[in-house]
């Protein structure tokens, strides 16, 4: 009992680490997460894993009984659109900080086969990770990188938005890793331009059901189906009404379709200040921001910029 409270007395809280681990071949990756994950359970310390159906029976093999122990998700369907992954993780850390307790995890976001628009998101929200939680105290997350397929301008950019890096067992600071201050600043990178644009069509207060009527249209056109196109008309309809309220009150509305996709950007004159918008649900009280986490959980992957001129929001919704 006194060793207890002695312990509690001088516990020293850690801020949240979030560490790279480059890995080159399957028994590296083994070796570094099997570690990571061995560490965690020796200590008492609540562990959640996300990655490949295929590496998490790799590690539940290697873990044997110790397996039960660890909370498995698979990628494939956690982050298959990646603005879902932030949510994932601060569920978990809000549960077990709330219980004061040690924590950590390991996500694997980024891989050689994602397209390069859902690689483009997957790298911002690596970055945004060390925003959304800066204060979580004792939260150690681990993201693996393959460094056998993955690009040098990836690897290089697993620099920028992680403070620790594991390297040949070694974990060291990175001094490379963006500063928070950047990682907060608006998101201006362009999106890259359709060579055909399907429709275009002014969004205001009085064209809200049109659009809806629009949407459905092309959608069911190039082969979405239902529940789908419902989803994708509510997702559309969330942002082009965020753009009455709160983009200057009108805006426009494009339509295109890619080799998998159907996708709706919504262009207003309004400013997306905060650099979580759509990651974070809004507490009940609070119904700024809804719009764009709905669309967030309806849609396969929503783009953000915030360019001086105004905002774009772009929805990608596969057809197959």
């Amino acid at each position: 009992m006194v060793l207890s409270l002695l312990r509690t007395l001088h516990k020293v809280d850690k801020p949240f680490s979030h560490e790279a681990l480059l890995y080159s071949d399957a028994q590296q990756f083994v070796a570094g997460t099997l570690g990571f994950i061995r560490e965690g359970l020796d200590a008492g310390e609540p562990v959640l894993v996300v990655l490949s159906a295929e590496k998490i029976g790799m590690l539940k093999a290697r873990l044997g009984p110790q397996a039960h122990r660890v909370q498995f998700s698979d990628m494939a369907e956690v982050g298959a659109n990646p603005g879902r992954i932030i949510p994932v993780w601060r569920q978990f850390a809000d549960k077990h900080l709330a219980a004061g307790r040690a924590f950590r995890g390991i996500c694997e976001p980024i891989c050689a086969d994602r397209p390069a628009d859902e690689l483009v998101e997957c790298q911002r929200h690596e970055r945004l990770l060390n925003l959304a939680f800066v204060d979580a105290a004792n939260f150690r997350l681990l993201c693996p990188y393959d460094t056998s397929s993955l690009g040098a301008d990836v690897v290089r950019e697993a620099f920028r938005s992680h403070p620790a890096l594991i390297e040949d067992m070694n974990l060291h600071p990175n001094s490379d890793c963006l500063d928070l201050r950047d990682v907060a600043a608006p998101f201006e990178v362009p999106l890259p331009q359709p060579a055909e644009v399907l429709a275009e069509e002014r969004v205001e207060a009085t064209s809200l059901a049109a659009l809806r009527r629009v949407v459905a249209r092309h959608a069911r056109a190039l082969g979405l189906r239902e529940p789908r196109i419902d989803d994708l008309v509510v997702a559309v309809n969330e942002i082009t009404s965020n753009t009455v309220r709160h983009g200057g009150g009108s805006g426009t509305l494009r339509i295109w379709a890619s080799e998998e996709a159907i996708i709706c950007e919504v262009a207003d004159a309004g400013r997306i200040t905060d650099p979580l918008a759509g990651s974070i649900e809004p507490c009940e009280r609070n119904e700024g921001g809804r719009g764009l986490w709905m669309a967030t959980q309806l849609c396969d992957l929503i783009q953000l910029r915030s360019v001086a001129t105004g905002s774009v929001v772009r929805l990608h919704m596969r057809c197959s």
